[in-house]
C-alpha cells in the first residue's frame, strides 16, 4: 500500500453543526491456518477534541459478516466489544455502541473461523443487475484447503530470481535480500533451492540445485551480503532462461521459480509469449512462477501475467519497509501447494465462458483459491474440481451451486477482474479489451488504467462534489485540467500505469516518484478565488481555521467543496490502493 495517513481539511463550522465524513473502500481479508482477520484504522489523535470543552464521545461500530460459504462461522477474537446482534449459517451481526472519555486509540480488529477439516468449496450464481454492461449470468467458485494436516504439502524446487540493478542500491535490496533469507528458512530439508541475481549479468549461488539444509542456507547468505551488490542495468529474460533449465528434468515435485525485481523491461511482451509457449509443452507437474514488484517503476501487469501464465501468484510493495512480510507471505501461499494441477469440468456445454485466472492456480494452505467470471446458457447444479495430490494420485470433489443471496460478489471480484483483465490488455494489445476494463471500471467504480477520476458538482442543486469515473478513450485527456464546464475538474488517472522504462534505465531507486495527489491538492487549492490567498499562505490546522473566519460567505462555500473534493479524492485513492493490495 502507497500511503498509509489520508487527512480530510474541514473550514469552520457554526456551532452545534453535525460535520459527517463517510469513507468507502474494499479490502482484501488476510487468511491464516483457516481463520480470517479484518484490520480497520479506528484509532484518533489527541488534537481531534477541542480545548477547553467537554463534549460527549460517542463511538459506534457496525458490522455485518457474511461468508458466502454456507458453513457455521465462528468469532474468534475482537479488539472491541462487540454485541451480538444476529446469527445465522454462513452470517453474524455484531454492534459496538459506547460513550468513552477519549477517543479510541486502537484499530478495530476481528477475526473468524471457517472450520472444516477436509478441503471443502462451493459455487455461487448471480443474475447481471439491471443496466450491466454485460448481460451474462455470473458466478464465482471457491475452494477452501481446511484443517486436515494429513494433507501434505508438495516437495518444492525453488530457484529466487532476484534484481540487483543500480536502483535496488540500499533499502531495497537489503529488504528484499532479507525476505529472501526468510523465505530460505521456510524450506523443508527434502526441498531444494537456488539464486539467481542479475542486472545486465547473472550471477548463481551454485550451477546445481542445492538441498534446503543448514549449511547450504547458511552459505547462500554468505553469498548474498559477501558477494553481490546493486549496480548495472536490468535484463530479465536471461536468468528465467537459466532457471527454466535447471528445473527443466524436475520430478514427483512442484519447479517454482520466484522474479523479485523493481524494474520494467523492453521485452517483457517476449518474456510473457516465451513462457506460454515453454509450458503448452510441459510434463505432468508445469512448471509455477510467482512475481514480486516493488514500487511503481516495475511493470505489476506484465508480472500479473507472468504470473497468470506460470499459475503462480503476485504481489506488490511499493516502500522498502514492507517488502520483508510482503515477501514472505507471497512465498509461503506461492509454496505450501497441496492440490495441483486444477482443472473445472461440467462447463463445457455453456453457451459462452469467462473465467478470470483463465490459467487456474494452485490450492495452497496459506490462501483459498477463488475463480470468478461470466457463462450464458445452463449452469449445471453441480461442478467437478480435479487435481493432483502430493502421491501424484487424482483427487476430484462435486461443488454444489447455489444463488447468492445478500451477497453482492461481482463488486469483491470487481478489483480482482478488472486487473486480470487489463494484464491481458496489456499482453494482447487487445483495443476490444481495453474498452471492456473501461466499461467495467465505470460499472464498479473501481479506478482502472483506461479511465480517468472526475470531479462534478451540480451547482443549482447545491449538492457535494462528488468524483466519478470516465473512460480515457484516447488517452488525450489532460489529467488535473479543469474543462469547459465550472462544474467538473479532471483529477487524472489513479492507477500506476504500464512501467518506467526511463526510471528503470537510469537506475532511480523505488518510492522517489512523486505521488499524484500531491498535483492534484495543489491544483484545487488554485482553483479557488483570489481572496482564499491568505489560506495558501497558512500552513498550521489552526492558522487554516482562522483564515476560514475572515472569507466571505461565497468563498467559505467554494472552499468546503474543495475540502469535500479532496475527501473523496483521498476515499477513492486509500480504495484504490487497499483492492490492488488483494
Amino acid at each position: 500500500m502507497r500511503g498509509s495517513t489520508y487527512t480530510f481539511k474541514i473550514p469552520q463550522v457554526e456551532g452545534g453543526s453535525t460535520v459527517s465524513i463517510k469513507v468507502i473502500w474494499s479490502q482484501k481479508l488476510l487468511y491464516h491456518e483457516g481463520q480470517f482477520s479484518l484490520n480497520v484504522p479506528f484509532s484518533f489523535p489527541a488534537f481531534v477534541n477541542p480545548i477547553g470543552k467537554k463534549i460527549s464521545k460517542r463511538e459506534k461500530i457496525l458490522l455485518n459478516v457474511s461468508s458466502g460459504v454456507g458453513k457455521e462461522i465462528l468469532c474468534n477474537s475482537t479488539s472491541h466489544a462487540l454485541k451480538e446482534l444476529r446469527r445465522e449459517v454462513g452470517k453474524m451481526g455484531f454492534l459496538y455502541d459506547a460513550e468513552v472519555l477519549t477517543w479510541s486509540t486502537s484499530d478495530f480488529i476481528f477475526s473468524y473461523n471457517v472450520y472444516s477439516k477436509d478441503l471443502f468449496g462451493g459455487v455461487l450464481l448471480q443474475s447481471p443487475f439491471l443496466r450491466d454492461i454485460d448481460d451474462r449470468q455470473m458466478f464465482c467458485f471457491y475452494l477452501f484447503p481446511g484443517n486436515n494436516q494429513s494433507m501434505k504439502a508438495f516437495r518444492k524446487e525453488v530457484i529466487f530470481i532476484i534484481d540487483i540493478s543500480g536502483s535496488m542500491k540500499g533499502d531495497p535490496f537489503e529488504s528484499a535480500k532479507n525476505g529472501l533469507l526468510s523465505s530460505l528458512q521456510k524450506l523443508n530439508p527434502e526441498d531444494s533451492f537456488n539464486i539467481i541475481a542479475f542486472n545486465t549479468e547473472t550471477y548463481l549461488l551454485s550451477p546445481l540445485m542445492e538441498q534446503a539444509t543448514e549449511e547450504a542456507i547458511i552459505k547462500a547468505t554468505q553469498w548474498l551480503n559477501d558477494k553481490l551488490t546493486a549496480d548495472g542495468g536490468t535484463n530479465i529474460l536471461v536468468p528465467l532462461k537459466q532457471a527454466i533449465k535447471l528445473l527443466a528434468e524436475t520430478t514427483n515435485s512442484i519447479p517454482v521459480i520466484f522474479l523479485i525485481t523493481d524494474g520494467a523491461v523492453e521485452d517483457e511482451r517476449d518474456i510473457c509469449n516465451f513462457v506460454k509457449g515453454y509450458l503448452t509443452n510441459g510434463g505432468s507437474i508445469s512448471l509455477r512462477i510467482s512475481t514480486f514488484g516493488i514500487g511503481s517503476y516495475c511493470n505489476h501487469h506484465f508480472l500479473r501475467m507472468l504470473a497468470q501464465i506460470g499459475r503462480g501468484h503476485f504481489d506488490i510493495a511499493y516502500d522498502a519497509d514492507s517488502v520483508d512480510f510482503r515477501m514472505q507471505k507471497l512465498f509461503t501461499t506461492a509454496s505450501s501447494i497441496i492440490l495441483a494441477d486444477i482443472t473445472v469440468d461440467a462447463l463445457e456445454h455453456l453457451e459462452s465462458l469467462e473465467m478470470l485466472p483463465s490459467c487456474i492456480p494452485d490450492l495452497s494452505r496459506g490462501s483459498p483459491l477463488i475463480v470468478s467470471g461470466r457463462y450464458s446458457g445452463n449452469f449445471p447444479d453441480s461442478v467437478k474440481i480435479s487435481g493432483t495430490l502430493t502421491d501424484m494420485s487424482k483427487f476430484t470433489i462435486d461443488l454444489k451451486a447455489r444463488k447468492a443471496k445478500d451477497l453482492p460478489f461481482d463488486r469483491v471480484v470487481a478489483r480482482r477482474q478488472i486487473d486480470l483483465l487489463t494484464a491481458n490488455a496489456w499482453l494482447s494489445g487487445s483495443k476490444e479489451l481495453e474498452q471492456k476494463v473501461a466499461k467495467r471500471s465505470i460499472q464498479t467504480g473501481v479506478p482502472s488504467e483506461y479511465t480517468l477520476m472526475v470531479l462534478h458538482q451540480t451547482l443549482k442543486d447545491e449538492k457535494a462534489p462528488e468524483t466519478i469515473l470516465i473512460q480515457d478513450v484516447f488517452n488525450k485527456i489532460n489529467p488535473l485540467k479543469k474543462t469547459d464546464s465550472q462544474e467538473t475538474i479532471m483529477l487524472g488517472n489513479l492507477c500506476v500505469g504500464f512501467g518506467n522504462l526511463a526510471a528503470t534505465a537510469g537506475n532511480i531507486p523505488p518510492g522517489t516518484e512523486e505521488t499524484r495527489s500531491s498535483e492534484a491538492t495543489e491544483m484545487l487549492v488554485k482553483a479557488a478565488s483570489n481572496c482564499c490567498g491568505r489560506v495558501v499562505d497558512r500552513c498550521c490546522c489552526m492558522c487554516f481555521i482562522q483564515s476560514c473566519s475572515y472569507m466571505n460567505n461565497q468563498c467559505a462555500i467554494l472552499l468546503s467543496q474543495i475540502c469535500a473534493a479532496l475527501a473523496c479524492v483521498e476515499c477513492i485513492k486509500c480504495c484504490f490502493e487497499l483492492c490492488e493490495c488483494g
